[in-house]
């Protein structure tokens, strides 16, 4: 047993120290990013905010919604072959540049992503997701799905250490997920005491990646759009979101009402929820690690779109950073103990 007695950070933790800037206003930063990947020979461009590969966010309609603002959606993989089929036949033509193909690390996970695929070539990103992404299973996955789909671009998590993105990027992986615990509906932390609070987390794996040519995706854990900026001013090249886009018309999960108000029901992956939904209940050998919980009904995503984008924008002003891109080099953090004046909330 061995303690590491450095502090680590989480988003609540810190605050952007604000810097000269010559931008007269937010409609001045750009937000797209262009990147190239360590194992093929794409190129992307586009708004690094990734939609969570959650049946209650990472949904088709979802993935239109945010390609209006040249976002990312990775689908979950609930959807069927013939469903996924459907979608394509009616989705604009440049759909591929915003969607991910998701898939779990057992055979049949292995054998329906490659039909999916099979749809239609352009089809550029894999996103291989575990809870655990710490298992020799998971990067034997990695390599497999690598090696079968060599000009796909890999993006494989979950993982919070350093060593471990290396390991994923080396194995084939592009882009690495960065976030265990973090999430609104995740109670992983709870159920195991096993997790890294996810700025350090984000911070430390950017670092690794970046090393080695890679990127990575801080998913989870933010709360509002100053945390989706904290998230790649820590390094982060994309940033993936789960319970910001949750509630919306186009975020799928059960529509509820109570006392005359409008809910919809969002859980976790691992929740009891979603494991009746799709595995037949949670199994004798393990716990759920999620919660289901009623979001307020927000009617259509792009109002919240709008907010985050905007609030990011307005992040950059503030210290300086015309493109998003230049926000890292842009940032430094201080610690805090309070983040807001919550008399009114």
């Amino acid at each position: 047993m061995r303690v590491e007695a450095d502090i680590k950070l989480g988003f609540k933790d810190v605050l952007f120290r604000p810097k000269r800037s010559t931008l007269k206003s937010r409609s001045q930063v750009s937000l797209q990013r262009t990147f190239r990947f360590v194992h093929t020979d794409h190129e992307w461009t586009g708004v690094p905010v990734i939609a969570a590969n959650m049946d209650t966010v990472g949904t088709f309609a979802m993935t239109l919604a945010l390609a209006e603002h040249k976002m990312l959606t990775a689908v979950h993989k609930h959807y069927t072959v013939e469903k996924w089929r459907a979608f394509l036949d009616s989705a604009p033509a440049d759909i591929e540049n915003h969607i991910m193909v998701s898939s779990g690390t057992s055979d049949s996970d292995f054998d329906k992503m490659s039909e999916i695929l099979s749809l239609d070539d352009k089809l550029r990103f894999i996103c291989i997701d575990v809870a655990n992404g710490y298992s020799e299973h998971f990067v034997e996955f990695v390599a497999r799905v690598r090696q079968r789909h060599p000009n796909k671009v890999i993006v494989a998590g979950n993982v919070v250490t350093g060593e471990m993105v290396e390991e994923l990027i080396l194995k084939g992986a592009d882009i690495v997920k960065v976030g265990i615990g973090p999430g609104s509906v995740c109670t992983t932390r709870v159920k195991t005491g096993v997790g890294y609070p996810q700025l350090s987390a984000v911070i430390e794996c950017a670092d690794a990646a970046h090393g080695v040519g890679g990127q990575v995706i801080s998913d989870g854990g933010c709360t509002c759009a100053g945390d989706v900026s904290k998230a790649f001013g820590g390094g982060a090249d994309f940033v993936m979101i789960g319970g910001m886009l949750a509630g919306h018309d186009e975020s799928g999960g059960e529509m509820l009402k109570e006392d005359g108000k409008q809910f919809r029901l969002f859980y976790g992956m691992s929740s009891t929820t979603a494991m009746a939904q799709h595995a037949g209940g949670v199994a004798n050998y393990r716990a759920s690690e999620g919660k289901t919980v009623k979001v307020p009904y927000r009617g259509p995503v792009v109002e919240t779109v709008q907010d985050i984008l905007g609030g990011v924008r307005s992040t950059c002003t503030y210290v300086g950073a015309a493109q998003l891109k230049e926000l890292s080099k842009r940032t430094t953090f201080i610690r805090v103990q309070e983040q807001e004046n919550r008399i009114f909330n």
